[in-house]
């Protein structure tokens, strides 16, 4: 579908599918209703508003970071709203209070700074926890267990004496990660935190669940959720971003010249310092619609942006044909941290947001131009 239509967007512009994206959410919604847990969309992932009323249909809310996402969630969705921040600007606070029904706090000073307001609000208060157990390889960057972390409340930290207040613990240690890995976490937290879940109301698995992915191991998912209902009887809050908007979405981008230094290089409208930062911060090279490895078809290129970022390349690609002046490639992948995470770095223009509906129409959700690039300055 997307291909069909590719010739009639402006480039560049991100194009989310809601078909894939309704896929996402039923199986979401699916564990929701096979354990009772509550799923919230993690908005620092996802946050194209516009879609929220639809997104509210099959999960229980939104999660966020700080007070704009805090807004964003209330506003926008209305339903169950939690927030963590690793430390909260007390000018911002009572705002945040009026938006959030959960309050999760990353050490026990913010805590005592933050308590008596929040219960006085009749909001539940939470402590997010890092139970020190490093289930990621490579990307340190990502991962909260990490050495030097500065999320969460190690084991070492943690003072039972001032739990006063605390209905709820949360952690988040996956990115990208299988259920497996989150069962070897929850018997790192059970082994280190055990102790203190007897006393709580609620428990948050946090994100980086890779839940919508092919392959996924859904049942022990379902498993592991239900070991902490029956257990401890808690209730059980997942936060995933990257789940809901996995491979719904696309970044259209048009060729404006090829140039041959080392190898024919296609210089394009998109960039990936700008316009999907994690292939240079990961790094990853992001599905092209296609496309081939380097050498797997008969034409090789390298794709690289307008900026002055001598490193500013998105990666090696082939092709059956050879790239031309004028045309259209297609990024997939892109609806999850590209909207949330793009600058205007150069004087880059914002992608136009687009939606394409289940019943194949293009509708346009919000376009850019010069004055969001000033505004920005």
């Amino acid at each position: 579908m997307i291909n069909s239509i590719k010739n009639d967007l402006p480039t560049p512009c991100y194009v989310i599918d809601e078909k894939r994206l309704v896929e996402n959410l039923e199986i979401l919604k699916s564990v929701e209703d096979n354990t009772g847990c509550k799923i919230l969309l993690a908005q620092k992932a996802f946050s194209c508003y516009h879609l929220y009323p639809l997104i509210g249909k099959y999960v229980s809310g939104t999660a966020c970071s700080g007070l704009f996402e805090a807004r964003l969630g209330y506003e926008c969705m209305g339903k169950e709203n939690h927030v963590f921040s690793a430390a909260y600007r007390e000018e911002e606070m009572d705002e945040i209070i009026s938006c959030c029904g959960h309050i999760i706090f990353n050490s026990f000073s913010q805590l005592a700074r933050f308590r008596e307001k929040v219960l006085k609000a009749g909001k539940k208060i939470g402590l997010r926890i890092n139970p020190q157990c490093q289930t990621q390889k490579g990307h340190e960057i990502y991962d909260p267990c990490a050495p030097g972390s500065r999320l969460g409340i190690t084991p070492q930290e943690f003072d039972a004496e001032d739990l006063g207040g605390v209905s709820g613990l949360h952690f988040h240690t996956l990115c990208e990660q299988d259920s497996d890995d989150l069962e070897i976490t929850l018997n790192a937290v059970e082994e280190k935190f055990g102790k203190y879940l007897k006393d709580m109301q609620w428990i948050n698995f946090g994100g980086g669940h890779h839940i919508t992915r092919k392959g996924y191991g859904i049942t022990r998912l379902e498993k592991c959720i239900k070991r902490m209902q029956e257990k401890y009887g808690l209730e059980v809050y997942l936060e995933p971003g990257e789940a809901f908007a996995l491979n719904a979405g696309y970044l259209v981008t048009r060729v404006l010249d090829i140039t041959r230094k080392d190898m024919p290089t296609a210089i394009v409208d998109t960039s990936a310092a700008c316009h999907m930062p994690d292939v240079l911060e990961m790094p990853y090279r992001p599905p092209l619609m296609g496309s081939g490895l380097p050498g797997e078809k008969k034409y090789v290129y390298r794709l690289g942006s307008q900026t002055c970022l001598a490193g500013d390349v998105i990666g090696e690609y082939s092709f059956d044909e050879p790239l031309d002046y004028g045309d259209r490639l297609i990024f997939e992948d892109m609806a999850i941290y590209s909207m949330v995470k793009n600058n205007t770095f150069n004087g880059m223009p914002l992608p136009s947001v687009f939606l394409l509906t289940r019943g194949g129409e293009v509708r346009e959700l919000k376009r850019f131009g010069y004055e969001d690039f000033k505004g920005r300055l």
